[in-house]
């Protein structure tokens, strides 16, 4: 298949996937307000059956069947069935099941998707589940009109993780990521390109946090409070023509190689499957990403415009969430397991860092005291930020699930030579103001 006919191919997903992610969440406002509820039914033995969908790598998945188990075994009387996919899927699949009430009743979020469902009411009010020793962003990340309807697992960084063992293979030493400017990070990962076989230094941005972050080293946000973009097109053409110049650099492959790996997972990621010296990942993923390369890679800040720590747009994210479905039959047992998941010392240990830096402090000074070397980089990398970080994003209003895939293929776009960097981004600019404005 040539450049332009995976092309198509890519685009033509990405646009049929949001397409039909924002129709069936369309379908789902009206299904809430029909009759019926739940479609979960309890056992034959009397037990009380939950439903919990989360997505992640594999390593998760086994976690998470830990915590399940362990959760049974103090609450006898309720089973939890689980059901697992990775990220690319895993909203369609949502989506689908909201619409045709049948959603799972504890449900892993993200914040990019949370007003998508709580403003459409799909999501339970988690008032009764403990927040007392949690940070109050922890809190207020999750807290819409309709209430506490996401619990916070974790708060997490934005990252540029660093393969220490690729770049000794080209004699780069790991850069200081308190003083590095874009223009020395474009001479190391063009460098690491140019010496070594096969390799490249680095894969494509990871959106939307990769345009936040600059938009943010320019005391910009995307979204604001009221849910209005607070950046301009402008802004936009500027960040994609970043991104052109280091693809015509080399530091990043071939316009159908970054196609191809754009929905990539990351086990499957350049990062991870060692292609890649830098990848642009969130600060849980470390460990599963070492992992899978097989070494351990270094989380590092981002590069700034003026080589200065405090400018360089990193937040305190919350790493997901735990929601449960709004017409669940069963809301005091959702809120016992997701209690468990995010208070018990228990499940914090065995979530480790995976689903972020545990948001309540007591079971994090527990878990951080147990972890492996790559973990406790992690959880070290993450906290050694706090004095350097400024104001929090707001949560992202209805529609903000588009800005994804908007980006994506746009930049594709640019990659491939179709637009211009200025067309590309006044496009992508309206589809996102389109989007958000809805």
């Amino acid at each position: 298949m040539d450049q332009q006919e995976q092309s198509k191919k890519s685009r033509k997903y990405l646009g049929a996937r949001l397409s039909k992610s924002v129709a069936l969440l369309a379908v789902a406002a009206l299904a809430l307000s029909g009759c019926g509820g739940s479609g979960n039914a309890d056992s034959s033995d009397g037990k009380t059956v939950l439903r919990f969908s989360w997505w992640g790598s594999d390593s998760r998945a086994q976690a998470t069947n830990q915590i399940i188990e362990a959760f049974e075994a103090e609450n006898p009387d309720i089973d939890v069935q689980g059901e697992f996919s990775d990220w690319s899927g895993y909203w369609d699949k949502l989506a689908t099941q909201v619409a045709s009430n049948d959603a799972p009743d504890i449900i892993q979020m993200d914040d990019k998707f949370l007003r998508e469902y709580a403003d459409r009411g799909a999501l339970l009010d988690l008032t009764g589940v403990d927040v007392s020793k949690f940070e109050e962003v922890s809190i207020t990340n999750g807290t819409t009109d309709d209430g506490l309807v996401g619990i916070t697992t974790g708060i997490n960084s934005f990252t540029l993780t660093a393969n220490p063992k690729l770049l000794a293979e080209v004699g780069i030493e790991m850069p200081d990521d308190k003083t590095w400017t874009w223009d020395d990070y474009r001479e190391i990962t063009e460098k690491v390109s140019k010496e070594s076989d096969g390799k490249y230094g680095a894969e494509a941005p990871n959106e939307p946090a990769g345009l936040q972050t600059w938009l943010r080293q320019d005391g910009k946000h995307l979204t604001g409070a009221n849910g209005d973009l607070e950046f301009t097109a402008e802004d936009l053409t500027k960040y994609f023509q970043h991104h052109k110049d280091l693809l015509d650099g080399g530091t990043y492959p071939k316009a159908s190689v970054l196609a191809e790996n754009q929905n990539a997972g990351p086990d499957r990621s350049m990062t991870g499957t060692g292609v890649a010296a830098f990848g642009m990942w969130w600060s849980n993923q470390l460990g599963g990403l070492s992992a899978a390369v097989g070494s351990d890679l270094v989380p590092l800040r981002l590069p700034s415009h003026t080589g200065k720590a405090e400018d360089n747009g990193l937040w305190y994210k919350s790493s997901m969430m735990m929601s449960g479905y709004g017409r669940t039959k069963h809301p005091e047992e959702v809120k016992k397991f997701i209690d468990f998941m995010v208070n018990s010392p228990e499940a914090g240990k065995l979530n480790k860092m995976d689903r972020g830096l545990p948001a309540n402090t007591d079971v994090r000074k527990e878990v951080v005291a147990d972890l492996d070397s790559i973990e406790t980089a992690s959880a070290k990398f993450v906290t050694s930020l706090e004095k350097e970080l400024k104001d929090t994003e707001a949560i992202p209003p209805m529609g903000f699930s588009a800005v994804q895939d908007v980006l994506y293929r746009y930049e594709m776009e640019v990659f491939f030579g179709r637009q211009s960097v200025s067309d590309a981004a006044q496009n992508a600019y309206k589809e996102i103001q389109a989007a958000v404005s809805k």
